[in-house]
């Protein structure tokens, strides 16, 4: 029997940092995950993940990821089930992840809003033409 799943989306919202009462560090966040066709609008259609990473993987999930970012995530399909309040049965399905990749690094998002930043400050950043400069502009 096999339950493994690798999916590659981006997050809907920072993942959220928990610890149960004996101390274990739980996280969770939804990943949007793009379908290989359209639906009848033309829209893409995503599905909405619900992902569950525990211990040392939460930490560093709820530490490094943030809404929006490319990310990689392989685990297993969890069916669970409770009671709620109304003493009706609720059914979750969600992945609890064994593995998380960042596919994006919080220094190439920042580094694409200081360089836009940048580039609005330089005059000679941008457009790529040569500049005019004649020869008694030179210092040497």
């Amino acid at each position: 029997m096999l339950n493994r799943i690798i999916l590659i989306g981006r997050l809907t919202r920072d993942p959220e940092l928990r610890y149960t009462p004996a101390g274990v560090a739980v996280t969770q966040f939804t990943l949007a995950v793009d379908r290989n066709f359209t639906g009848q609008s033309g829209e893409k259609e995503v599905d909405f993940i619900p992902i569950v990473a525990w211990r040392q993987l939460a930490e560093t999930c709820a530490n490094y990821l943030r809404k929006g970012r490319l990310t990689a995530v392989e685990g297993r399909i969890q069916v669970r089930n409770y009671e709620n309040n109304e003493v009706k049965r609720v059914y979750v399905t969600e992945v609890i992840a064994d593995n998380v990749r960042f596919l994006e690094s919080n220094s190439t998002q920042s580094n694409q809003q200081q360089q836009q930043q940048s580039n609005q400050a330089d005059p000679y950043s941008g457009d790529g033409k040569a500049i005019d400069i004649s020869d008694d502009d030179l210092p040497f």
